[in-house]
């Protein structure tokens, strides 16, 4: 058997993010959310979704 680690304790990061870099972030994440979802349409309409995808989602 290999070396057993202790689990370290999760910790918070805290960080400034202006608000015209938080609007540009959510625009980004809008169009990569449009952007799978349309991926996934194009992959079920050839058939090769074997599961359902599993949804992230991001406060």
């Amino acid at each position: 058997m290999g070396t057993v680690l202790q689990a370290n304790l999760p910790q918070t990061l805290y960080v400034n993010v202006r608000r015209d870099e938080l609007r540009e972030l959510k625009e980004e994440r809008d169009q990569l959310q449009l952007q799978v979802a349309q991926l996934t349409m194009v992959l079920q309409s050839h058939g090769l979704m074997l599961a359902s995808p599993t949804r992230v989602r991001l406060a």
